[in-house]
């Protein structure tokens, strides 16, 4: 902050910069967001978050995308922090990489009564 800058209320520019923490937070959430802003990859995101854990391939015939672009999504999703992968024989299946997703997932697409019962965390 310029130490000659007048401020209006100190405290609360105070809290806002306590609040602000590491600015590289900000930054890598900044990417987080522009990823998710794509519909595609946050329709695959919800996808994921309501199967728990989803092979590409199932992931494809729920979002009526092909294998290859459901793929590609999921390599920038996976670089960007927002999904894991595990193998499971010769299936790789995806889930939502942290309860920070998760939250952001309930905030996009709150849950109605049908949905409610599909999702074991409601």
């Amino acid at each position: 902050m310029e130490p000659d800058r007048r401020l209006i209320d100190p405290e609360r520019v105070a809290a806002a910069v306590a609040g602000l923490g590491d600015r590289a937070v900000i930054e890598e959430w900044a990417g987080r967001f522009a990823v998710v802003a794509d519909p595609s990859r946050l329709a695959l995101l919800v996808s994921i978050h309501y199967a728990r854990e989803i092979s590409v391939t199932d992931l494809a015939a729920a979002t009526g995308m092909t294998d290859t672009a459901v793929s590609q999504a999921l390599r920038l999703l996976r670089a960007h922090g927002l999904v894991t992968a595990h193998r499971d024989g010769r299936v790789v299946r995806y889930r939502l990489a942290d309860a920070t997703v998760h939250e952001l997932i309930h905030r996009v697409r709150p849950h109605d009564t049908g949905a409610a019962e599909a999702d074991p965390d409601r």
